[in-house]
């Protein structure tokens, strides 16, 4: 069945890096687009960053442009999002989504806590 399991979420000080990865299994990832979305407490869910099934084009919401970092291997079935320079306003539970067409599938959250 499709799977979709993040890691990497943690507690970091402002201005800290962190690196989160999501494995993909029982679907075609490569033909699919990913993203990474986050939930902060009390907030709707919003869309972090996209990249594309083949061309890996990016695309980011502005609150994180110039400081995270989507990416993803076709080979291995895994996404990352790679994080730095991170400020207290990125804490949420982020989650990675794969989509193609109407179809999708969603994780199950990893928590990243900036705070010092």
């Amino acid at each position: 069945q499709v799977q979709l399991v993040e890691s990497g979420g943690g507690l970091v000080q402002p201005g800290g890096s962190l690196r989160l990865s999501c494995a993909a299994s029982g679907f075609t990832f490569s033909s699919y687009v990913m993203s990474w979305y986050r939930q902060a407490p009390a907030k709707e869910r919003e869309l972090v960053a996209t990249i594309s099934s083949i061309y890996g084009n990016t695309n980011y919401a502005d609150s994180v442009k110039g400081r995270f970092t989507i990416s993803r291997d076709n080979v291995k079935n895994m996404l990352y999002l790679q994080m730095n320079s991170l400020k207290p306003e990125d804490t949420a539970v982020y989650y990675c989504r794969g989509g193609r067409g109407k179809i999708e599938s969603w994780g199950q959250g990893t928590q990243v806590t900036v705070s010092s």
